[in-house]
């Protein structure tokens, strides 16, 4: 089947490589804003051309947008407005109730599956995308009851072909659970970073003392505003609650310290060690 790839940075490239891979695409238009993306995307073998907006998912049976949030909630709308009774649309942001909502109403919602593969790095752009990079992860779909039963179908036969395995829930649980342990993450790893060049300010100290722990810590905070900023913005209220959570947490370290409480400061960390047996 023909597939068009909205946003052919590291989501959409890598997602196009794989599915090419597969055998699923037969041909890949490329629609990106950025034309330098679009000539990286042809040199990598990643698309078969680039095209506008409405000649891209006019003629293709499948249209993915991979684009940040905010883009995708603006951008939605329009394409289901251009797509026939046949074609499925998908998208892959991380943040899905805005998204989701934006369309309710739409004449066309049920072409449209929305969906989050939970997976990502702190780079970006086609020279980034690697087909293997969602191999073993969850693929997130919400609110499958509101996309026909054949958009559906395809959408989850494009997302195991990704080698992901299948998640389904609504958008609103989705925005809270990526608050908690996707969103937090990237604001902590900002955090960081900033508390670190606030105050050691010999960039050298930094690049010869720096541990892996250290460096895997603030892997995330290279990761790119024009992405992350609308993801918070998406998902306010739930990172806002879990940001409150994680200073009280915060506080509870300092106070430890502070009161040279050392029993409440091993319980502390005990009680973090219990994640071990969560992730492995």
């Amino acid at each position: 089947m023909k597939i068009s790839i909205i946003g052919t940075g590291l989501i959409g490239g890598s997602m196009a490589l794989k599915l090419r891979e597969k055998g699923i695409a037969d041909f890949i238009y490329g629609i990106d804003n950025n034309q330098q993306h679009i000539s990286e995307a042809l040199s990598l073998n990643i698309i078969d051309a680039g095209t506008d907006l409405e000649y891209g998912v006019k003629n293709a049976d499948f249209i993915i947008i991979a684009v940040p949030v905010d883009a995708a909630r603006k951008l939605l709308p329009g394409v289901l407005d251009l797509i026939s009774d046949k074609q499925t649309v998908m998208d892959a942001g991380s943040t899905k109730a805005g998204i989701v909502n934006a369309v309710k109403d739409h004449p066309k919602r049920s072409r449209f599956v929305a969906f989050h593969p939970m997976w990502g790095t702190e780079n970006n752009g086609p020279g980034s995308a690697v087909s293997e990079s969602f191999t073993g992860k969850a693929g997130v779909i919400c609110n499958k009851e509101e996309s026909a039963a054949d958009a559906l179908q395809l959408a989850e036969k494009v997302a195991e072909s990704l080698d992901m395995h299948l998640i389904y829930m609504n958008a609103e649980d989705h925005d809270i659970h990526t608050a908690y342990i996707s969103h937090i993450s990237h604001i902590t790893s900002y955090a960081l970073a900033n508390t670190v060049l606030e105050k050691e300010r010999e960039e050298e100290t930094i690049f010869q003392l720096a541990s892996s722990g250290f460096s895997s810590t603030v892997r995330l905070a290279k990761s790119h505003p024009e992405m992350w900023v609308p993801i918070f913005k998406q998902n306010k209220e739930n990172v806002l609650d879990v940001l409150n959570e994680h200073i009280t947490q915060l506080r509870k370290f300092k106070a430890a310290l502070e009161k040279e409480n050392y029993e409440y400061l091993e319980e502390l960390i005990s009680n973090a060690n219990r994640i071990r047996g969560i992730l492995r």
